[in-house]
C-alpha cells in the first residue's frame, strides 16, 4: 500500500504580505524626505562653488586690470549668466548699492526655474559681493552658507 504524503503548501499568507507592504510603505514615507532634502542640501554647494570660482576671478581681473568686470563673459565664461558646473543654479552679477560696477559687485546664484533647486525653499537663492559679504534668501537663510 502506499502512503499519500501530504506536502504542506509552500508561498505566503496574505497577511504576510500585507506586513511586509506595510513596512516598505512605512519606510519610503519616512526615507524619501529625508532622501530628497539630503540631495536639496547637497546641491547647493554648487552654487557656493560658482560663486567662489567667480568671486576669485574677479579679484584677479581687478588685480591685472584695475576694476572689476562688468560682463562675466571677459572672466571667461560663454554667458553673461553662466550656469553652475552641474546646471542647478545660474549666476548674475550686478552692481552693489551706488556703486559703479567696476568697483564693486554684487554675485546672485538663484536655481535654474524648473530644475531639481527650484523646491528649495529654505535656502533660495545665494549671494556674495566684493566685501566678502554672503548672504541667502529662504526659510533657513541663516545656515545656508
Amino acid at each position: 500500500m502506499r502512503q499519500l504524503r501530504c506536502r504542506a503548501a509552500v508561498g505566503f499568507t496574505l497577511p504576510e504580505l500585507l506586513a511586509v507592504l506595510a513596512i516598505i510603505a512605512v519606510l519610503l514615507a519616512v526615507g524619501l524626505p529625508a532622501y530628497r532634502h539630503a540631495m536639496l542640501q547637497g546641491r547647493r554647494g554648487d552654487a557656493i562653488s560658482l560663486l567662489l570660482d567667480v568671486a576669485t576671478r574677479q579679484e584677479q581681473h581687478m588685480l591685472y586690470r584695475g576694476g572689476y568686470a562688468t560682463d562675466l563673459r571677459r572672466l571667461g565664461y560663454a554667458s553673461a549668466q553662466p550656469l553652475s558646473a552641474a546646471g542647478h543654479y545660474r549666476l548674475r552679477a550686478e552692481a552693489c548699492g551706488d556703486e559703479a560696477p567696476a568697483v564693486c559687485y554684487r554675485l546672485i546664484a538663484t536655481p535654474v526655474p524648473g530644475g531639481s533647486q527650484a523646491g528649495d525653499l529654505q535656502c533660495a537663492s545665494f549671494a556674495l559681493d566684493s566685501l566678502g559679504r554672503r548672504s541667502a534668501t529662504g526659510t533657513a537663510a541663516a545656515r545656508c552658507w
